[in-house]
């Protein structure tokens, strides 16, 4: 029995932010949800990564810059949104909208429709899923980074006796009460926790290097000439840095506060982890009931695998927002798109990008 495929012009794989202002600006070029584009999520329900963030997260970016494209966000700005609103916001975008959203919905990988080995920008891509197969004649991926929570190779790793987490994992600081906590990463995930973890456990913050703050605001000239510097770098198709080595530490009152308590001394990044704590070259070494990973996130770029993206650097070069070496590929949410702050242009321009080279019908 002949599976059966399903036909799209573009299929958006991720159903987060930069998933949804794509789905948007798509609509806005003409493009009919369902029938002409469809966006796939893997998450069960609406509300992108914010849905999985701890409960005291809060956003960092300046609130009158934190909404999508078409959509005020009706809300009292009596200090930065939780994470709760965040996904909030972006449940009622989608339902605003009628983004034609398909959840839950994995995409396992993306490849070239048929055998024929001469690759060619309108040869079309075929969308593996567990909610079938899809052709298209190109995608926006869209996928962030949750899904992939980086935690460093350190010797020892294996042996320590007590609990290890990554951030993606961590909920409230209760449940480490009275623990001595090793919180490890330099950037404002690693900070937020740091602050709350401080108020009922025995903290040690250890960082690759040391931690920079600001003393002043992001400036709107800022913003646009990190997003710069973060584009030009993706250019060149090298993996891409923190979001913190362009912005530095911008310190919240509960980081403030952290301080006045002697939370924030940064010891430098340990060498190896022993069963019940971690130990430096010098012979230091701390005891630890938990070491908490605060170590980042990777793009989720793994589908992507089988179209041999990746420059030698590790990374995918970007020309504007599609790969520099297949422009049926755009990446939004990656690089310098990666918030919600510079979503709204990578999505605008792959959309109009896309209706412009779309076929036409033949009469």
């Amino acid at each position: 029995m002949t599976e059966t495929i399903h036909e799209v012009d573009v299929a958006v794989i991720g159903g987060g932010q930069a998933g949804l202002a794509s789905g948007y600006f798509l609509t806005k070029r003409g493009y009919r949800p369902h029938r002409d584009f469809v966006i796939f999520d893997r998450s069960p329900r609406p509300g992108g990564a914010w849905q999985h963030v701890w409960r005291s997260v809060r956003l960092i970016s300046p609130p009158h810059y934190t909404r999508l494209p078409g959509l005020p966000w009706e809300r009292p700005f009596h200090g930065p949104p939780s994470g709760d609103e965040v996904a909030d916001y972006l449940a009622h975008y989608e339902q605003h909208f009628q983004l034609p959203v398909l959840r839950p919905a994995t995409v396992h990988q993306v490849t070239n429709d048929g055998s024929d080995p001469t690759i060619t920008r309108t040869t079309p891509l075929l969308i593996t899923t567990d909610q079938g197969t899809w052709r298209a004649r190109a995608i926006i991926n869209a996928t962030g980074t949750w899904d992939a929570p980086f935690i460093p190779a350190v010797p020892g790793i294996g042996d320590f006796r007590g609990r290890q987490l990554h951030a993606a994992h961590y909920d409230t600081p209760h449940e480490f009460a009275g623990h001595r906590v090793i919180v490890v990463g330099g950037g404002h995930s690693a900070l937020q926790i740091l602050a709350e973890l401080s108020t009922v456990a025995d903290t040690l913050w250890v960082t690759r290097r040391p931690p920079e703050f600001r003393t002043t605001p992001l400036t709107e000239a800022e913003l646009v000439g990190i997003t710069r510097a973060v584009a030009a770098h993706a250019a060149s198709g090298r993996p891409l840095r923190s979001v913190v080595s362009y912005t530095k530490l911008i310190e919240t009152p509960e980081v403030a506060a952290a301080r006045e308590r002697g939370a924030l001394n940064p010891r430098p990044m340990f060498h190896r982890i022993t069963p019940h704590g971690v130990a430096w070259n010098d012979g230091t070494t701390e005891h630890a009931d938990t070491i908490l990973w605060a170590t980042g996130f990777r793009p989720v770029l793994a589908h992507l695998a089988p179209l041999r993206l990746r420059s030698p650097h590790g990374g995918i070069a970007l020309a504007d927002t599609h790969a520099a070496i297949d422009p049926r590929i755009h990446l939004v949410g990656y690089g310098p798109s990666a918030s919600m702050i510079s979503v709204h242009r990578a999505a605008a321009t792959a959309a109009r990008v896309l209706a412009a080279s779309r076929p036409q019908p033949t009469t």
